[in-house]
């Protein structure tokens, strides 16, 4: 019983990353709602989930980042405080390191790419793999 009802809890902390990955999110708030230490959220999650809830977090921004540089109207430090990401350092290094590629570079070659793609289509196909498994030969 123990085991499904941390497994509804860490499903509520997954949903609330979805929704609010633009909002200053860190490990202990997402514990306290709901009612686990960090440290037993942490690992939970990361056995549930294959990660943990900080890089769950970075990939849902760096996903949202990849879809408003397609966009092309913004600029990557606009980019990067419209996802929640506080360090443009951080975000260009996650970014990188998930995309395989700068996110200046992405921005110019993703709308080539993508040009008359309809965005549905775009988001499915370019969406970034996770954990530092990007292609070796996409890195710059």
């Amino acid at each position: 019983m123990q085991r499904l009802s941390d497994l509804a809890r860490l499903r509520r902390v997954k949903d609330r990353i979805d929704r609010e990955y633009a909002q200053p999110l860190d490990v202990e708030a997402l514990a306290r709602g709901v009612h686990m230490s960090a440290g037993h959220l942490s690992r939970a999650f990361r056995q549930a989930y294959g990660e943990s809830p900080y890089s769950y977090l970075m990939t849902r921004r760096i996903e949202r980042a990849m879809a408003l540089l397609r966009r092309g109207d913004l600029s990557v430090t606009e980019v990067c405080f419209e996802v929640g990401c506080q360090s443009l350092g951080t975000f260009s290094t996650r970014f990188t390191e998930l995309v395989g590629m700068p996110p200046s570079t992405y921005r110019r070659e993703a709308a080539r790419a993508t040009a008359g793609i309809p965005s549905c289509v775009a988001k499915q196909v370019t969406r970034p793999v996770r954990n530092r498994e990007a292609p070796a030969g996409s890195r710059n």
